[in-house]
């Protein structure tokens, strides 16, 4: 099945979360439908807002009659309240149609009437709010997973450094006063805020 728009421009929009994740998928079924290469923009970047550098410059590209085809709405964007604004400044203020592939309702070229409008507008609310509460709950699970972490003695960021061979000894020199701050340094072949970071934290 080609989407085939006569009177402008067909688009597509693809996202992935991260540069780990695949846009393959997304790419082929976008192509299947016979949108040009050069019509697909893709980011590579969360979905709590619509500040992407891909989207922004397709954005800018949209006109009236245009046509944006998306995956599914979750690769739209991912914050409740700012997908309702960015659909309606699409569709209303630029005249753009959207198509969500997973989501047959939520294409704007069918029910242009009072009734399909509020269909649509229903299910999109309805989803962008699922799309949002999992994403809350995804982050909730994350704070809870890394509270349990931490409970159990698991120390997230870069792993401490093993003190410097002879640290004890050159310490106890530093303590008797017969090296200086610089001197207790250059003899461990470390900078002097080392040497002061790590005589704090034994101290603590």
């Amino acid at each position: 099945m080609n989407i085939i728009n006569i009177n402008g421009a067909v688009y597509g929009y693809v996202r992935v979360s991260s540069v780990c994740q695949n846009e393959a998928r997304q790419l082929l079924e976008l192509q299947g439908l016979g949108i040009a290469q050069e019509n697909i923009f893709v980011d590579k970047s969360s979905g709590k807002d619509f500040n992407r550098t891909q989207y922004q410059c397709l954005k800018r590209l949209l006109n009236k009659d245009d046509i944006l085809v998306v995956k599914s709405i979750d690769r739209f964007g991912r914050n409740y309240s700012e997908i309702i604004e960015e659909w309606r400044y699409l569709t209303k203020n630029l005249g753009v149609d959207i198509v969500v592939l997973d989501m047959p309702l939520l294409d704007t070229r069918n029910g242009k009437d009072l009734l399909g409008t509020l269909i649509s507008d229903i299910v999109l609310q309805i989803l962008s709010y699922v799309a949002e509460t999992e994403r809350n709950q995804i982050r909730q699970r994350q704070k809870e997973g890394i509270a349990i972490a931490k409970s159990k003695g698991i120390h997230f960021g870069r792993p401490e450094k093993s003190l410097p061979e002879s640290f004890d000894k050159v310490l106890e020199e530093f303590n008797s006063k017969a090296l200086t701050r610089k001197q207790a340094a250059d003899k461990l072949g470390i900078n002097v805020s080392r040497f002061d970071y790590l005589r704090r934290k034994l101290e603590n």
